[in-house]
């Protein structure tokens, strides 16, 4: 668990920082130019849960697990890396909401879910990417 506590931080904290460098950089401000509903700075923070949960499963696999792998221990391991993460990140997305009303004109908690959808995703591609002991595909 303390794996997952500690990659789960590093996405969470990162993904709230990123969410302040949004919203200095004007990407829910009306006036933003964009030409669709999404900056690409919304298509960039994809990089921090991609990386937070490669590096967790693959430290998982490499120190914890001592280099061997099955596909559902690094799913499992990578849904409690999900978990401590999207709290972290939830609760920067409510202290943010509260504190900033121009947010509220865009689907921000639909957007979340959607994060919380490729972070799914994410998993299971690192998983079937990492896993070296196929006993139990």
């Amino acid at each position: 668990m303390r794996n997952a506590i500690k990659y789960g931080l590093l996405i969470g904290i990162f993904s709230g920082i990123w969410i302040l460098i949004m919203h200095f950089a004007g990407v829910y401000n009306k006036d933003y130019p964009r030409t669709d509903n999404l900056s690409w700075l919304e298509y960039a923070s994809i990089i921090i849960p991609f990386t937070g949960l490669y590096l967790g499963i693959k430290n998982f696999r490499d120190h914890i697990n001592t280099g061997r792998m099955e596909f559902f221990e690094g799913l499992f391991e990578g849904f409690k890396i999900i978990i401590v993460g999207g709290v972290i990140t939830a609760f920067f997305a409510v202290v943010y909401v509260q504190y900033s009303p121009t947010v509220l004109n865009t689907d921000y908690m639909g957007r979340i879910g959607g994060a919380g959808l490729i972070g799914i995703l994410f998993n299971l591609i690192i998983s079937l990417m990492l896993m070296n002991k196929q006993k139990n595909l």
